[in-house]
């Protein structure tokens, strides 16, 4: 599965679009996290336990993208884009989504 940000995979021309692919998910935060994260913010610099959560999110929606694409038959899924939102005060949505496309044969 060919995955890219872009509109167009270079040297492969689209056949059909197979439509819509999305996965999300809901990440609540931990409070042994926030303990943890609460003392960083007290001397400053990355706060690695929400950057390490941050990208499980982002890699889980990725796959759950991908799953729904191979269902459609897809062989790439083109113009991916990411966006979160707050659920519910401590839990954030991560949403990947972009357009399921198979290729011309070559």
């Amino acid at each position: 599965m060919i995955l890219v940000t872009t509109e167009h995979v270079p040297g492969r021309q689209v056949a059909a679009a197979r439509g819509l692919v999305r996965g999300s998910t809901v990440r609540a935060r931990s409070i042994f996290r926030d303990f943890t994260a609460f003392l960083r913010n007290l001397f400053g610099g990355e706060v690695i336990e929400y950057t390490k959560v941050v990208a499980e999110s982002r890699e889980q929606a990725l796959d759950r993208m991908v799953e729904q694409a191979v269902t459609l038959g897809a062989d790439a899924v083109v113009n991916i884009r990411f966006t979160s939102s707050t659920v519910v005060a401590g839990a954030a949505e991560i949403v990947a989504y972009g357009t399921a496309v198979v290729f011309a044969p070559e």
